[in-house]
């Protein structure tokens, strides 16, 4: 699709430098722009691309002067980068917006099905299970029985839902994603240490992300739950019966254990280890590469280290654990000279 600079500044509420029917069909850095592409330009340090750049659009900020000849048209607006922000949103709503239902997906007779949904080649919707309106299922998604998917919400390819899974609405799941898969529970005491059924569910409200090869395994009883708003990146693994706190923020790599509740507004770094059946307060920061392994009950705390606690506490023993091998060395010549 192509829009004009005219159409560009009307939806940004901006107003236009150069010709304003000059029209683009893709968006690029600034740097790296092409005839045809939309830029923008919010970091002073980036100026010089603006005098070079082959972009034919370029949003700038309203009160930004040029102090050389521009060959792009420009569009002046308060904020560049909140108003490039907003045109991305723009551009990926209209690329994503699919509609119909291949000839070669399968949708069980029981399910029900809402309007303006998207089913691409091979996708396998399973019996009882309720889709909302203007759901997208990408090819080869596979959803189990007695599933229910809310409004809008998007599978992109290849994600996995087990039955009785419960999507809420506007969320976005990424490919190769696993939901509802069986907790790892074992009987050791069983000869063969006989696995333990694992009959419960996943619930997943309203305005949740998931990244990317995630596993969000089913509860043993109940139900494993994601709460509103909460966002995971690629490749995290939350166990059986984990409950995640709303606007909770997960790295990739990140991994809790069965049984934990995690609180709201908490954030957790790349490869954050929980054990499990611990309580993690609200508004908890976790740095990267830390391991807990008791709970956390005062909210607004930040932890760091493996076995982690707190993290200014963490930095100063850092120093000391830095010079162990002087220390030890200053030690052996101390022993030396007693001895002598």
């Amino acid at each position: 699709m192509q829009f004009s600079a005219q159409q560009i500044a009307e939806m940004l509420q901006g107003t236009i430098e150069g010709n304003a029917t000059v029209t683009v069909s893709t968006l690029s850095r600034i740097e790296e722009g092409v005839p045809g592409s939309l830029s923008f330009l919010a970091n002073p340090l980036y100026t010089q691309y603006l005098y070079t750049t082959k972009a034919s659009i370029v949003i700038v900020n309203k009160d930004f002067e040029a102090k050389e000849p521009v060959t792009a048209t420009l569009i002046r607006v308060e904020n560049a980068q909140t108003a490039f922000a907003k045109l991305l949103e723009l551009y990926n709503q209209i690329k994503l917006n699919k509609t119909g239902i291949a000839p070669n997906a399968h949708i069980e007779p029981s399910a029900i099905i809402g309007e303006q949904i998207y089913a691409g080649a091979f996708a396998y919707v399973g019996e009882n299970t309720r889709i909302g309106n203007g759901v997208k299922i990408y090819p080869q998604v596979y959803i189990g029985d007695n599933c229910v998917i809310g409004d809008n919400t998007t599978l992109f390819a290849g994600v996995k839902i087990y039955s009785e899974t419960h999507i809420g609405k506007n969320c976005i799941i990424h490919s190769g994603t696993v939901i509802g898969s069986d907790g790892f529970r074992f009987d050791p005491q069983n000869e063969g240490n006989k696995k333990i059924a694992q009959i419960g569910n996943v619930v997943i409200e309203d305005d949740v992300e998931i990244g990317a090869n995630c596993a969000i395994d089913r509860a043993t009883l109940g139900s494993t739950i994601l709460r509103k708003g909460v966002k995971f990146d690629n490749l995290i693994h939350i166990a059986h019966n984990v409950e995640v706190g709303e606007n909770t923020y997960i790295a990739a790599h990140g991994v809790i254990a069965g049984s934990t509740k995690v609180g709201k507004n908490c954030m957790f770094s790349g490869q954050v280890g929980i054990v499990g059946h611990l309580q993690i307060a609200d508004n908890t920061i976790i740095t990267a590469q830390s391991g807990i392994s008791k709970s956390i009950t005062k909210p607004g705390e930040v932890y760091m280290g493996s076995p982690a606690f707190d993290a200014n506490k963490y930095r100063k023993a850092y120093i000391h654990f830095r010079n162990l091998d002087q220390l030890a060395q200053r030690v052996a010549i101390l022993e030396k000279k007693l001895t002598d």
